[in-house]
């Protein structure tokens, strides 16, 4: 059950649909603050700010858990858990694109400031450098193409490398930075809970 080219293709519109909002909030957060004051209260008070907050860190604890059923073939300690990798790495897709929801409701679309808006953006990263790459890999290993032109590895007809070491290349690339941006990404997560406590 991996995603198909054009799921993923649809994913990352979905992607863009739900990220659209954070690059519009300045306009329509000063509408609603004129226009109905008491919901704008309501989506910024504490109750709905714990409550999706919850959500959210539920969507992470299952993502990290993914992220362990799936790494875990190289392990020592095996987890437990039926189903193949790439099972595991398909619900870890949607889930990604869940939790990307999920941060929308909790903060409507407001960027935030100072390090809330970093760690946004962080978060962004994680789930834009993710989707990038498994956009790219999937498109090359459903090409017809049994070669590709980037000048990696030169061959009898000219410059070409196959789908096995160009998807290799790739991700070194894209799930190195991946899992770079996910290391930030739970620093600030540790920060940015803990903050909420202090300053309630």
């Amino acid at each position: 059950m991996k995603p198909k080219l054009s799921t993923l293709i649809g994913l990352t519109f979905l992607s863009a649909l739900i990220l659209a909002p954070f690059a519009l909030s300045s306009i329509y957060i000063p509408v609603l603050r004129a226009n109905n004051f008491d919901f704008l209260q309501f989506i910024q008070g504490e109750l709905y700010k714990q409550i999706t907050g919850y959500i959210s860190l539920a969507f992470v604890v299952l993502e990290m858990f993914l992220t362990a059923r799936k790494r875990s073939r190289s392990w020592k300690f095996k987890v437990p858990i039926p189903g193949s990798m790439q099972l595991w790495r398909s619900i870890h897709i949607f889930a990604g694109i869940g939790l990307l929801a999920i941060t929308l409701i909790h903060t409507f679309g407001v960027n935030g400031l100072n390090f809330n808006a970093v760690f946004l953006w962080v978060f962004f990263g994680v789930t834009l450098s993710a989707l990038i790459g498994v956009v790219a890999e999937t498109g090359v290993l459903e090409s017809p193409r049994k070669y590709f032109g980037w000048g990696l590895v030169k061959s009898n007809s000219g410059m070409l490398i196959s789908k096995g070491p160009l998807i290799r290349k790739m991700r070194q690339f894209w799930l190195l930075s991946h899992i770079f941006l996910v290391n930030i990404f739970i620093v600030m997560l540790a920060i940015h809970i803990f903050l909420a406590y202090y300053y309630q």
